[in-house]
C-alpha cells in the first residue's frame, strides 16, 4: 500500500509508516505519548487529536462533535492514516513522567518486631581463602563454599552459571580476597531454601549493602532506595506508569494486551522504562552504581505483576478469573531489563486471587492489620478498589472496580497530584464561590483525587447538585451552566488557571466519581456481611493507597465513600503498598510473613456475589440510598436548609 511519513506537533517528532496504519501505532512507533485511557478500544473519546495536514481516515463514532470533526479531530486509537501527515498533539494530552524531583530521605519503622539485622534478605561475607596448592587441589567453588562454612557457619548454596564462569578469575585478580554477596532468603522462601551466590567482589565490601523497594501501581511506580545494612531508606523518587498511555485501568490494559499485535511486550517496556528512569535518576541523585543494587522487591496488583514479567494476563477478565500465578516464581533482573545487577532477584511478592494482589498482601503487612487483636478495615483506595476484613485470626479480602477517576482520570479536568493540581476545594453556601487550594500553591492546572473528593462533598452539602448527581441548573450563579459535556460547575475561571481555560466538573465527572464511590461502599458492605460482620463492630478503618493520607475524611464520609463511623476510628497510612515491599526487603522474616499473610486470606469474588449489585446501586446516591446510615451527613443537611430526601 506504500509508505507515508507522519509528522507530530508540537514535539517535532515525525516517522515513516505503512499506509492505512492506524494512529495510535504511528503515535507509539515515532515515541509520541497520547493517552489511550480505554486502552485503544474506541469508546471513550479520550484520545482526540488534530488533523493540521494529510488524509486520516476516522470512521464516524459518538465521541466526536460535528464541531470538532470540522476542526479536523480524530480519534488516534480508530483513525488509519492514508497520506503523509502533521499531527497536533494538544496540551493536555501530554503525559507529564516525574513526580519527584528532590532528595527524599525516609525514616520508616517496621510494623513488628523483626531482626532485620539478624536476618537479612542480602548478605555480604568477606572471605580470606587459602589459594589452592599441589597439596589443596578443591575447586574454586568448593573452596568458596567451605570458607563460607569454616568463617560463617553457612551450609551449602546454590548458584547459576554466568556467576561460576567469572569466578575463576574474580578469585585469582583478588588474590583470593573477596566479598561474597549472597541472597539470603533464597528460591522458594521456605526455611530449608538455599542461600543464593549472587556475585564475588575483590576486597572488603562489606561496608555497604543496597536494594530497593518497588510499587508498581495501575497510576504511579514508586521506588525506594534502601541502605539494607541500615534499615534507612537513602532516597525515594515516583513516576507515572508508563502503561498510561495504554489504558487508564487494569481492563483496558488486559485488552490492550491481548487485542494489540505485540501490545504485551509493549506494555511491559513501558513499566520496565518507567522503573529504570527511576532507578536511573536515583543513581545519578545519590551517586551509586546500580550494579551494587542486589534486590529489588515488587509490590502491585496481579495485573500489574503479569505485565512486568510479561506473563498473559486475559484470563484474569473471563470467568472464572484466573490469573497466571498468585506466587511468582523470582527472576533475574537481566532476564527482565531491569538496571540493576544482572544477578539481582527481582522478588515480586504473592497475591491472593485475581484482583487482590501483592499490592493487598503488602499493605496488609505494613499497616499490622494481620498481627491486630481489634477487628479492622484495611482499603486500598485507587485505580482498583481492595478491601481487607479482618485481624490477627482471620483475614478476607476482595476487589472492587473503581476506576480511575480517585487518580484523576475520567473526569474532563481531573489530573494527577503534581503542582498546580487542585487538592481541596470549599463552597460558600450563600454564594457559590469557590475557594481552592493547589499542590505547591501553583496556579490551578486540574482537579487531583483528594480535590475531587472534597469538590463533590462541597457541591452536594451546598445543593449545586442533588442526592443523585444532577446539577442545579436553576442556581444564580454564573458558576453553573451548561457546557460542551452538559451540566457543569466552573472550579476555576480562565484568569487564574494555568492554562487559560475554565477548570470545570461536568454532571459526567460526577456521575463517574459516583459510581467509583459506591464500588467501594458496596465492597465494604457486601465483604462485612459475608461474615455476619455489622460495621458498628469494625475497631479501626485503615485507608492506604497513594493519595489516602490527604482524604478528608468528613468529606469521605460526606458523599458516601466510607461508611459514618466515629472520626477516631479512621487512619489514613498513605502508601501502604510501597511500605510493605520495602519491610519484604529489608527483613526475611517479614518476607516470609508476606507469604503466610497470602496463603491465610480468603479470597471474595465480588461478581459471584449476588447481592453487590444491589449494594453498588443503593451506592448510587450521596451519601447513600438509606440516609439513616449517614445520620452525621442528616445532620448537616439540615443545618444547611438541604432536604435529606
Amino acid at each position: 500500500m506504500g509508505k507515508c511519513v507522519v509528522a507530530f506537533k508540537p514535539s517535532g517528532k515525525s516517522v515513516q509508516v505503512e499506509v492505512g496504519t492506524v494512529l495510535m501505532d504511528v503515535a507509539n512507533k515515532a515515541g509520541v505519548e497520547i493517552p489511550f485511557p480505554c486502552g485503544g478500544q474506541g469508546r471513550c473519546g479520550g484520545c482526540k487529536v488534530r488533523v493540521e495536514h494529510g488524509s486520516v481516515e476516522q470512521p464516524h463514532t459518538a465521541y466526536l462533535s460535528p464541531e470538532e470533526v470540522e476542526k479536523g479531530y480524530v480519534q488516534a486509537c480508530q483513525a488509519v492514516v492514508r497520506s503523509d501527515a502533521v499531527i497536533f498533539v494538544p496540551p493536555r494530552m501530554r503525559i507529564e513522567r516525574m513526580v519527584s524531583v528532590e532528595r527524599t530521605p525516609t525514616e520508616i519503622s517496621l510494623p513488628v518486631k523483626c531482626d532485620w539485622r539478624g536476618r537479612p534478605t542480602i548478605r555480604k561475607m568477606f572471605l580470606d581463602i587459602a589459594p589452592p596448592s599441589l597439596a589443596d587441589q578443591t575447586g574454586d567453588i568448593e573452596r568458596v563454599k567451605r570458607e563460607l562454612a569454616r568463617q560463617y557457619g553457612l551450609g551449602d548454596i546454590t548458584l547459576n552459571l554466568s556467576v561460576l564462569r567469572k569466578l575463576p578469575r574474580s578469585l585469582r585478580e583478588a588474590d583470593w580476597k573477596v566479598t561474597a554477596i549472597l541472597d539470603v532468603v533464597g528460591e522458594g522462601f521456605e526455611d530449608h531454601a538455599l542461600p543464593r551466590l549472587i556475585d564475588v567482589l575483590p576486597g572488603d565490601c562489606t561496608d555497604s549493602s543496597l536494594g530497593v523497594a518497588v510499587d508498581i501501581g495501575t497510576t504511579t511506580n514508586v521506588v525506594y532506595l534502601v541502605d539494607l545494612l541500615s534499615g534507612r531508606v537513602i532516597d525515594t523518587a515516583s513516576a507515572y506508569n508508563g502503561q498510561i498511555s495504554c489504558g487508564e485501568d487494569i481492563i483496558s490494559r488486559i485488552i490492550y494486551s491481548e487485542k494489540r499485535k505485540g501490545g504485551l511486550q509493549h506494555l511491559q517496556s513501558l513499566v520496565v522504562k518507567t522503573i529504570n528512569s527511576l532507578l536511573v535518576e536515583l543513581s545519578h541523585r545519590n551517586r551509586i552504581d546500580l550494579q551494587e543494587v542486589y534486590r529489588m522487591t515488587v509490590a502491585g496488583n496481579e495485573v500489574m505483576i503479569h505485565l512486568l514479567l510479561a506473563l498473559p494476563p486475559e484470563f484474569i477478565r473471563y470467568e472464572p478469573y484466573i490469573p497466571t500465578m498468585v506466587h511468582p516464581i523470582p527472576v533475574r533482573a537481566e532476564e527482565i531489563g531491569i538496571k540493576i545487577n544482572p544477578q539481582a532477584t527481582i522478588d515480586c511478592l504473592p497475591g491472593v486471587g485475581a484482583y487482590v494482589g501483592a499490592d493487598i498482601t503488602a499493605g496488609v503487612l505494613s499497616s499490622g492489620t494481620f498481627a491486630s487483636d481489634k477487628l479492622t478495615v484495611f482499603i486500598d483506595i485507587g485505580t482498583n478498589g481492595e478491601i481487607v476484613l479482618g485481624n490477627a485470626e482471620w483475614l478476607i479480602g476482595c476487589a472492587c472496580s473503581a476506576g480511575p477517576a480517585f487518580e484523576g482520570f475520567g473526569v474532563g479536568d481531573g489530573m494527577l497530584a503534581t503542582a498546580g493540581a487542585i487538592e481541596e476545594v470549599w463552597i460558600n453556601s450563600s454564594t457559590l464561590e469557590p475557594t481552592y487550594g493547589t499542590i505547591g500553591n501553583a496556579p490551578p492546572r486540574g482537579i487531583c483525587g483528594s480535590g475531587l473528593i472534597s469538590l463533590l462533598a462541597e457541591m452536594f452539602i451546598t445543593a449545586v447538585i442533588d442526592r443523585a448527581g444532577k446539577i442545579n441548573l436553576g442556581l444564580d450563579t454564573p458558576r453553573v451552566r451548561r457546557g460542551e459535556h452538559g451540566p457543569e460547575y466552573v472550579v476555576a475561571w480562565g484568569d487564574e488557571t494555568e492554562s487559560g481555560e475554565d477548570i470545570v466538573i461536568a454532571e459526567v465527572d460526577v456521575s463517574n466519581l459516583m459510581r467509583a464511590k459506591a464500588a467501594v461502599r458496596a465492597g465494604i458492605t457486601v465483604l462485612a456481611r459475608s461474615v455476619g460482620i455489622d460495621l458498628t463492630d469494625v475497631e479501626q478503618v485503615l485507608i492506604g493507597g497513594a493519595f489516602g493520607k490527604h482524604i478528608n475524611v468528613d468529606k469521605a464520609i460526606q458523599i458516601g465513600l466510607l461508611p459514618d463511623m466515629p472520626r477516631d476510628k479512621f487512619k489514613f497510612l498513605g502508601n501502604t503498598s510501597i511500605l510493605g515491599a520495602y519491610t519484604a526487603l529489608v527483613c526475611g522474616d517479614m518476607r516470609r510473613v508476606v507469604r503466610y499473610i497470602a496463603e491465610k486470606m480468603t479470597y471474595l469474588e465480588l461478581s459471584a456475589d449476588n447481592t453487590f449489585f444491589d449494594e453498588f446501586n443503593a451506592a448510587l446516591f450521596l451519601p447513600h440510598t438509606n440516609m439513616s446510615e449517614y445520620p452525621s451527613v442528616m445532620r448537616l443537611l439540615e443545618e444547611q436548609g438541604i432536604a435529606a430526601s
